[in-house]
C-alpha cells in the first residue's frame, strides 16, 4: 500500500485532495509542505499532495518555491478541486459573540468580502491548516474557523454557513509530488522554471518563440521574485506535452541554451 503525506492535520482541503487522487493510499498527515516534501527524498513518503495555485489566490508560495529550490523533487500528477469553504464554531456559539476567526491564509484572502461584510470588527488569525483552525476554534469561547465541511464532521464543530468564499467558481489545483516524473500518456503537461538575463530586452520573448515556433500551448505562465535581487525574477510556465515529446523536447533544449537558470518541475497526465 503506498503511502501518500498531505498538510494535515485529517480536515483539511489537501487530504481531501490526497484521499480523491490516492484513494487506496496510506494517507498521513504532515504539519507543512515543506515537510511533506523532505518525507518523500528521505523515502518515508512514496508521493505527497499539495496545493499549488488557487483561481482566486493564485500560487501558493509554498509549494512553488519548494520546487524552485529543490531539484529531488518531481511533478507527477494533477487534480483540481473546487472549493468549498464553511464558517464553523464550537456548537451553541452565537454569531454575534465572534470575535476571532481563524484560517489558513489562502481561505482568508479567498473568504475577505464575506468577512468585511458580516464580521467586520472580528480579527482574524492565521493558521497552519484549515484542519488546525477548526480544532483551535472548538478550544475558544468567541472564536470560529473556515474550512472544509470535512473539519465540522472530524471535530464536531457546527456549521454556521457554507459556501462563504468570495466566489462560486473558487478552485485549487493540486499537485503529487514524487522523487520523478510521470512516463507519457498522450495527453500530458509539463511544468518548468527558468530565469534569463534582465538587463537586455527581447530575453524573455526569444524564450517563449521557442515554445510558438513549435505551436506548442503554455497554460500558464508567471513570475517569482528570485530572492536574490530587486527586479530579478524567475519565470514559471505550464506547457502542453511531455519532456519527451521531440517538439517538446528540443524547445525545453532550446529555452536550456538562453537562460541563466533552468529547472523541469515534471511531466505528468493533465487533469481531465
Amino acid at each position: 500500500m503506498p503511502r501518500v503525506g498531505y498538510l494535515g492535520p485529517a480536515g483539511t482541503n489537501s487530504e481531501v485532495a490526497a484521499l480523491r487522487a490516492f484513494p487506496g493510499a496510506e494517507h498521513v498527515p504532515y504539519p507543512t509542505i515543506t515537510a511533506v516534501a523532505r518525507a518523500i527524498e528521505a523515502g518515508e513518503l512514496d508521493a505527497g499532495v499539495a496545493p499549488i495555485e488557487n483561481s482566486l489566490q493564485g500560487s501558493v508560495t509554498e509549494t512553488v518555491d519548494l520546487l524552485i529550490r529543490d531539484d529531488a523533487l518531481a511533478i507527477a500528477g494533477e487534480l483540481v478541486l473546487p472549493i468549498e469553504h464553511c464558517l464553523m464554531a464550537k456548537p451553541g456559539t452565537a454569531r454575534a459573540s465572534i470575535t476571532v476567526i481563524y484560517s489558513h491564509p489562502q481561505s482568508l484572502g479567498q473568504c475577505r468580502r464575506y468577512l468585511e461584510a458580516h464580521f467586520p470588527d472580528a480579527r482574524t488569525e492565521a493558521s497552519l491548516s484549515n484542519a488546525e483552525a477548526v480544532a483551535t476554534a472548538m478550544r475558544l469561547e468567541g472564536a470560529a474557523a473556515i474550512g472544509p465541511a470535512r473539519a465540522a464532521e472530524i471535530y464536531g464543530a457546527e456549521i454556521l454557513e457554507r459556501a462563504i468564499e468570495d466566489s462560486r467558481v473558487n478552485k485549487t489545483r493540486f499537485v503529487v509530488l514524487a522523487r520523478e516524473g510521470a512516463p507519457p500518456t498522450g495527453r500530458d503537461k509539463t511544468s518548468i522554471a527558468f530565469a534569463v538575463a534582465h538587463d537586455r530586452p527581447g530575453t524573455l520573448v526569444s524564450v517563449l518563440h521557442e515554445f510558438a515556433d513549435r505551436q506548442i500551448n503554455l497554460t500558464k505562465i508567471e513570475s517569482r521574485p528570485s530572492g536574490e535581487e530587486l527586479g530579478v525574477y524567475i519565470f514559471l510556465i505550464d506547457l502542453e506535452g511531455h519532456r519527451e515529446d521531440p517538439l517538446v523536447a528540443q524547445a525545453l533544449a532550446a529555452v536550456r541554451e538562453q537562460a541563466q537558470f533552468f529547472r523541469i518541475f515534471g511531466s505528468y497526465p493533465a487533469e481531465a
